[in-house]
Formats: structure tokens, C-alpha cells, sequence
């Protein structure tokens, strides 16, 4: 038996009403999956049925949907929006075995699972569950119900998680705000629109700590290595920091670090794509706003929730080296079905080691690393700088500005043509050079196409594990397009022994 299989969390809630048996399972709607069991149990009408019908009318998005009892049918099947939901009433079960003449095992895969009177199967109940007990109060009035919630196993987490969300909502006023789940994005975060009756909005963002991992080199796993943060502390931080600079971050209405959730302004959905193409007018805002930081005052120490201070972590050769290898460890077996020796591998490292030296030890600032469309939002009601809403920069470290500038010009999702390309370069480098008239446009150059092709490189590998390890495969289409930008870098003469390499080994990628 694992450590998930022995989890437990609990919750227990007072439900008045009906209408708080609802609102529960309202509230749950947004903590479900495909796959899910949720095991209901309690006397005979402790109000499982009810619950159970609440649940799916939501999860279906149809309030006067017909939800009949399965207790002569033993199972009733629904369509939901977003995964199948099986109800199922085991009370006339005698043992497991009669399950499969119900065609119990087809019916529940990648189906949300809603069992009443589960205990009739004994141990074949699934180790990985919701427990949802019931049960009378009559002495607090007609239809008052207590609710235990139990997770058992690999739901402990998400239940405990659930848990605190109610609470945050509860503390910073939002209890009565409708939740919409909105697409997540590549990493472990999940975000949904919060809306209340007054028509006031915010965004909660679900961010769990992330998992340390196992050590990959010098004891130290991937995430600690590439500097990625591994909890919201870094996001609430550099959220602040940017507001006051007067840049569109968006304001921290309520935050719980300890479970990473963060209640947050919402700046709305307006980008800076339009049709599939780059808006050059909110493009060159954008590179404005990076122009600005990186002239500007940008300390690797900022102030921190609860009176405490974050040091941003450098973006260092380990860092550097570790997302470039992404890509001989996973583009190359599965998107070239190229096998490297471990003399070719250690050969590319090496001379990108010596391509990036000089790049880790130049004049550092907040790189925000993610400084592309899908995190930049428009604002055209705010002036100046804050028209461009930022927010994804939790993964902030001390870096060569030039890496974000190329984050920006050369877009992983949408095609940045050449010839803006250099218009925005340009427009950057002015900016820069107001501010500083030293600003050395021939070195940055340099510093745009190295800091452009590492990017590339590491994207590469991200998107193919996207695909092969996280079943997201909708981001190889991005593939073209970002191998199109790293040929395009390795023209440059700074990376001339590092083209060599790629020519050699991944001939597809000079060419691209």
C-alpha cells in the first residue's frame, strides 16, 4: 500500500436546506475529474439522491435536467460537458461480482463515478475516493443535514485543497461568487473566473505546490536546477514589485500561501493577437515595458507576504544548461528519432556552456520569463505602460534582458514575422538608448540571437514532453514555428560552433 493509499482528509459541514446540499455540490463541481469516484453514504434519506442530482444537473449545466432515482435501475448514465457521470445505487447489490453483469466496468471508465451504498462491495470499493457521509439533525430543523467529507488516498490533496478555497472565500468575501473553471495553462495551475451578484469579478488561481522531484544532478532535482518557483510566495512578490513600478500586474485581493491559492484582479481577456496575427501597435507596448525594467532600478531582493523578503534566483549557466538539454532529451529521440551518444550529448553541452558564459555573467534584471502573448493582456482604458496587463511571472529570475525581448518577438504560438521582428527590435533598442545613451546595440544583438536560440531549444523539449509525458499533444503545432526561430538565431556568428552541432546531429534544425 502506497503513502496517497493511507491520505486522508477531512471536512465536515453544516447543510440548513436544500439549497446548501446545492451549493455543495456547486462547490464540488469545480474539484471533480474523469475518473473520479465519489462514494455517498448515510441512512435512508439522509439526502444522497439529492446531492447526487444536484451534482449532476451542474456538472450537465441543466438545472430542470431529469435525474431519476437509480435505485431500480442500479445505474443511470449522463452526458456531462466536460466527462460522462455514472449514478449508481448498490443497495440491492449482494457482491462485486454482480457488477459486471451491470457492464459496470465499460460504463465507468473516464466517467465520473457517484455510488450509493458502496459499502455493498466491500474491499472492491477503489482505494482513491471521495467520501461524502450523511445524515439527520432533526433537532436543528426539518431538512438540516450534516455533511462529512472524507478523501481517502489520492484525493486527500484535492479535497484539502477544496477546503481551503472555500475558506479563502469565505475570509475575502467572494462566497457568493459564481465559479467558472477556465483553462488552465502548461504547468500544474488552474484558474477560474469568480463573479458576484454585483456584477464584480476576480480570477482564482489554483497553484499547489509543486513537487520537488527526484534529484536529476548534483542532488538537486530539475525544477530547483532551471530556477522555477515551487510555490505562489514568488508570484504574490513580483506581483507587487511590478505594481510598484506602475505596471498592469494584477492586484492581490486575498492570498493562501501555504495551499497556493490567490484570489487576484481580473484584467479581463482582450490579448495582443487578433485574428491568429500580432497586433505590431500593442507588440511595440509590450517591448516598451520591457525596455522600461531594463533600464530601471531592478533589485534581486523584493519584499514578501507576512513581512519577509524573496530573493529572486539567478538565472545561472546550471539553469541555462539544464533547459537546453531538454531538447537531446526529449525532441530528439521523439520528434527527430535521432538517438544521441553520450559523447554528442556532453559535446553540445559543452559548447553551449561556452556560447552562454558571457551571458550569465552580464548586467542582470528581472527576466519574467514567460513575457509572451498568451500572458499579456490589453488594457486600452489604462495609459501609457499599463495598457499591457502582465500575469505569469512567478518563475522571475536575474537574467540577461534580452531573453525576455526574444520571449516576446519570437512568439511560440503565433508567427512573429521578420520583418516586425526587427521593426520591434528596433523599437526596444530606441528605448533603451533614450534611456541610456551607452545602451550597446551591437552587443544586445549578440545577446538577442543566443538568449533566442536557448530559448527555442528548451521549448522545443518542452513541447514534445508536453505531448509524450503530459498527453497535451496540441502543442506540436507550435513546432514548425519555433524551429523556424532557432534556425534562424544559429545564423548568428556568436553560435557558429553551436550551428556545427545541431548540423551534424539535427540537420532538420539548421534548415528549418
Amino acid at each position: 500500500m502506497s503513502a496517497d493509499e493511507n491520505a486522508l482528509s477531512t471536512w465536515r459541514l453544516d447543510l440548513p436546506d436544500e439549497a446548501a446540499t446545492a451549493a455543495l455540490a456547486d462547490e464540488l463541481a469545480s474539484f471533480v475529474a474523469a475518473g473520479d469516484l465519489i462514494t455517498l453514504s448515510g441512512d435512508l434519506g439522509a439526502g444522497k439522491t439529492t446531492f447526487a442530482r444536484a451534482l449532476i444537473r451542474r456538472l450537465c449545466d441543466d438545472p430542470q435536467m431529469e435525474t431519476p432515482s437509480p435505485t431500480f435501475t442500479l445505474m443511470q448514465i449522463y452526458d456531462g460537458q466536460r466527462f460522462p457521470i455514472v449514478h449508481a445505487d448498490l443497495y440491492r447489490i449482494q457482491s462485486a461480482d454482480e457488477l459486471a453483469e451491470l457492464g459496470w466496468d465499460e460504463a465507468a471508465e473516464g466517467a465520473l463515478v457517484l455510488v450509493e451504498w458502496a459499502d455493498r462491495i466491500g474491499a472492491g470499493i477503489a482505494p482513491d475516493r471521495l467520501d461524502i457521509s450523511l445524515s439527520i439533525d432533526s433537532r436543528r430543523g426539518d431538512g438540516y443535514r450534516e455533511a462529512t467529507l472524507t478523501g481517502h488516498g489520492a484525493m486527500a490533496e484535492r479535497l484539502t485543497r477544496t477546503k481551503g478555497v472555500h475558506a479563502l472565500l469565505q475570509a475575502s468575501g467572494w462566497e457568493s461568487a459564481t465559479r467558472t473553471f477556465m483553462l488552465g495553462d502548461a504547468s500544474v495551475r488552474a484558474y477560474e473566473r469568480l463573479e458576484k451578484p454585483d456584477g464584480s469579478r476576480a480570477i482564482l488561481m489554483i497553484s499547489p505546490a509543486r513537487p520537488d522531484g527526484p534529484a536529476v544532478r548534483y542532488g538537486k532535482s530539475y525544477s530547483a536546477i532551471a530556477r522555477l518557483a515551487e510555490n505562489v510566495t514568488p508570484f504574490i512578490a513580483m506581483a507587487e514589485a511590478l505594481r510598484a513600478k506602475g505596471l498592469s500586474a494584477p492586484q492581490i485581493y486575498a492570498a493562501d500561501a501555504r495551499t497556493g491559492l490567490i484570489i487576484l484582479e481580473d484584467l479581463g481577456a482582450d490579448g495582443v493577437i487578433h485574428q491568429g496575427a500580432p497586433m505590431q501597435e500593442r507588440y511595440a507596448d509590450a517591448a516598451s515595458v520591457l525596455a522600461y525594467l531594463h533600464a530601471s532600478d531592478t533589485p534581486a531582493v523584493i519584499p514578501a507576504p507576512e513581512g519577509r523578503t524573496y530573493a529572486i534566483p539567478p538565472y545561472d549557466l546550471d539553469a541555462l544548461l539544464i533547459e537546453v538539454e531538454l531538447l537531446i532529451e526529449w525532441y530528439a529521440p521523439h520528434m527527430a528519432d535521432v538517438r544521441l551518444t553520450s559523447g554528442a550529448k556532453a559535446i553540445f553541452l559543452s559548447l553551449w556552456r561556452s556560447a552562454l558564459a558571457e551571458i550569465a555573467s552580464a548586467r542582470q534584471t528581472w527576466v519574467l520569463r514567460d513575457y509572451h502573448s498568451p500572458n499579456l493582456i490589453w488594457l486600452p482604458e489604462r495609459s501609457g505602460l499599463a495598457r499591457v496587463g502582465l500575469i505569469d511571472f512567478q518563475d522571475c529570475v536575474m537574467g540577461h534582458p534580452a531573453y525576455d525581448v526574444a520571449s516576446l518577438l519570437q512568439d511560440a504560438r503565433f508567427t512573429v514575422p521578420d520583418d516586425m521582428e526587427m521593426r520591434l527590435l528596433s523599437h526596444y533598442a530606441l528605448a533603451r538608448r533614450r534611456a541610456d545613451p551607452g545602451f550597446d546595440m551591437a552587443s544586445f544583438a549578440t545577446a538577442y540571437a543566443l538568449m533566442g536560440a536557448q530559448r527555442a531549444t528548451k521549448v522545443l523539449g518542452i513541447f514534445t514532453r508536453l505531448d509524450r509525458r503530459d498527453h497535451k499533444p496540441a502543442y506540436l503545432a507550435h513546432i514548425p514555428r519555433v524551429e523556424h526561430y532557432l534556425a534562424k538565431s544559429l545564423t548568428h556568428p556568436a553560435l557558429a560552433e553551436v550551428r556545427g552541432w545541431y548540423k551534424s546531429h539535427l540537420p532538420r534544425l539548421v534548415s528549418a
